[in-house]
Formats: C-alpha cells, sequence, structure tokens
C-alpha cells in the first residue's frame, strides 16, 4: 500500500503523455478535403505519394498536416480593364476552379496555401485584359459577351493547368460602360431597330404589290385567251343555243331560225 502511490504517478503520467501524443498524431480530415504531409525529419512535403484522403488519420506528432479543399469552389473578381479604344470597362467575373487532387504536395510546395491569391487571380485579371483589348465597347455591351467569356477562360486555363489548378469555368456576369457610352450604345442599337423594322415593313409592302401585280397579269392574260378563241362561229353557236333555252320559256311563241341581222335566230311574240 506503502508502495502504490509511487508506482501509479508514473502510470498516470505515461497514460497522460499517450492521451497527447495520441491527440497530437490524430488528423481528421473532412468531406471534399485533402491532407498534405509535412515531415519534419523525412524530407518535408511529400510530393511523391497520393494526399490523404477523408477520414481518421495517424501521424507522428513531429510531422503536420496541411487540410486543402479539393472540391470545386468559386472565387469572384471585380476589374478595371481597357477596350480596344481606350476605354475604361468595369468588369464582374467569378470562376469555378479546384486544386489537382494527386499534384496537391507540388501545389503546397511551390505555391502556398493562398495559392488562390498568388496564381489563380492575377491569371484572371491578366487574361481578361488582354480579351478585352481587342473588342470595341459595343461589342463588349452586346454580341461579344459569350465570345469574351470563353476566350478568357481559354486562356487562363493554359496558364494554370501548368500551376496545378483545375479550371472548370469563367462566367463574366456583369459589364460596365461609362453612362455617356452605354447611353450612346444604347441610342444607336434602338435606331438600327427602328431601321431593320422599316425595311422589313418596305420588303413586305413590295410582296404585297407583287402578288396584286401577278394577280392582275394572270386576270388580263386569261381575258386575252379568251378573245382569241371566241370566233364568230363560236359565238353564233352560243346564240343559237342561248336562244333555244329561251323558246322553251312558256312567254316565248315563235322563233325564227337565221331571221337576224347577225344570222342569229328572232323570237316573236310574248304574252
Amino acid at each position: 500500500m506503502d508502495r502504490l502511490p509511487k508506482i501509479a504517478l508514473p502510470v498516470v503520467f505515461a497514460i497522460i503523455l499517450v492521451i497527447i501524443l495520441i491527440s497530437k498524431s490524430a488528423v481528421t480530415i473532412g468531406s471534399g478535403e485533402a491532407g498534405v504531409l509535412y515531415r519534419t525529419f523525412g524530407g518535408g512535403v511529400v510530393t511523391d505519394k497520393a494526399p490523404l484522403g477523408e477520414g481518421f488519420h495517424l501521424v507522428a506528432p513531429w510531422n503536420k498536416v496541411y487540410i486543402y479543399e479539393v472540391r470545386q469552389q468559386e472565387v469572384f473578381e471585380k476589374m478595371n480593364v481597357l477596350s480596344s479604344n481606350g476605354l475604361d470597362i468595369k468588369l464582374d467575373a467569378s470562376a469555378w476552379f479546384q486544386p489537382k487532387f494527386n499534384d496537391l504536395g507540388k501545389l503546397h510546395q511551390e505555391k502556398g496555401e493562398d495559392y488562390v491569391q498568388r496564381v489563380l487571380l492575377p491569371t484572371i485579371r491578366s487574361a481578361a485584359r488582354s480579351v478585352v483589348g481587342r473588342y470595341t465597347p459595343e461589342q463588349l455591351y452586346s454580341s461579344k459577351r459569350d465570345a469574351i467569356q470563353a476566350e478568357i477562360f481559354e486562356e487562363t486555363k493554359k496558364i494554370v493547368e501548368d500551376e496545378y489548378i483545375q479550371l472548370n469555368e469563367i462566367l463574366v456576369r456583369d459589364v460596365t460602360l461609362p453612362p455617356t457610352i452605354k447611353d450612346a450604345i444604347e441610342r444607336k442599337l434602338k435606331q438600327e431597330q427602328e431601321s431593320l423594322e422599316y425595311e422589313f415593313r418596305l420588303v413586305t409592302a413590295s410582296k404585297e404589290a407583287e402578288k396584286v401585280r401577278i394577280e392582275a397579269q394572270g386576270k388580263a392574260d386569261a381575258n386575252r385567251i379568251l378573245s382569241a378563241s371566241l370566233t364568230d362561229k363560236i359565238l353564233k353557236d352560243k346564240g343559237i343555243d342561248a336562244t333555244l333555252e329561251l323558246s322553251k320559256s312558256p312567254n316565248a311563241k315563235v322563233v325564227v331560225v337565221g331571221s337576224g341581222g347577225d344570222g342569229l335566230p328572232l323570237i316573236l311574240g310574248n304574252n
């Protein structure tokens, strides 16, 4: 009994030490994250192996684990750029990106945890200035928004894919022009729409006039063909047929065939 406290003290101390070591050695990596192992006495950052995945891990207490989010992320950027004619344009854009999982160790070693500020955003700014500088304010405001977005994406991707960053998309959310330029462009676009509407009306009227002319020409051609086919003999035959039909009327009394001045029958006598 006298020796028990002397034995218990080292045991308690050992248990406390084990708990401390386990707490220092235990690493839990959350969903959508990965860990980069840094070996203090073993060569520094581990780049030749895959990073630590999700879940519970035990590492030596003298080593460190740097945790990165490896799922898709979004970063926003507002920048001032110049158009092809030197006007100041405000561009709001965002990027969808994620670090390359298998290259996470190299990313940590060469770029660091703030790789977004060091690499991604400067690259987006550079690409945006390069692309927007090829277009006029009118093109930026209206027809070229999708083309600008695609070109910024391609130019940014060329650079960051060698920097262990996977770029998924660039979105141009807003293009803000100087108010005077915006008003001038809107007036011009309105005038162009009015001009297109006037041209449409002219084309419609021209087609309608052409339709009427074709119908009139068709009627004239039909009358000309009919007139050319009506000879004197045909007219006499038609007259005889009509006279015979009239003779069947109860009012007709006497029909004299061939007594008319033009050789057509005469109908004499009425009730």
